[in-house]
């Protein structure tokens, strides 16, 4: 039996270009997580993957995938595991501030290409 990374390469690539261009990253391709959690728009679009996801990849270890409801950010979870193959997604403390407001706490996850 053919092994789906071997057997859905090109279709493996699409939704992973689709989940990079959804996030829209910035200058420094990242992203904040807090930017992500308050975008109904993005959650929705990752999340929409999910049937091709099941189709096209070995999704057994991504909980976002396998059972969404049991996660508290199941695109989070998609992002992290789908990405992986083409990227290395790095992470960090960050800090937003907001006129007059104290500083949002939030992570900063920074992609960066795998070299091939």
């Amino acid at each position: 039996m053919i092994h789906k990374s071997k057997l859905y390469q090109k279709e493996q690539h699409d939704i992973i270009t689709k989940i990079i261009n959804i996030l829209n990253l910035d200058a420094e391709n990242s992203i904040l997580l807090y930017d992500i959690d308050n975008d109904e728009s993005k959650k929705k679009k990752i999340m929409d993957l999910i049937p091709d996801i099941r189709k096209y990849f070995t999704y057994g270890s991504i909980i976002g995938v396998k059972e969404p409801e049991k996660s508290k950010r199941p695109y989070l979870s998609i992002i992290r595991k789908i990405t992986k193959m083409k990227y290395i997604m790095t992470h960090c403390d960050h800090r937003i501030y907001k006129d007059g407001q104290e500083p949002i706490r939030t992570i900063k996850y920074i992609f960066t290409i795998k070299d091939t």
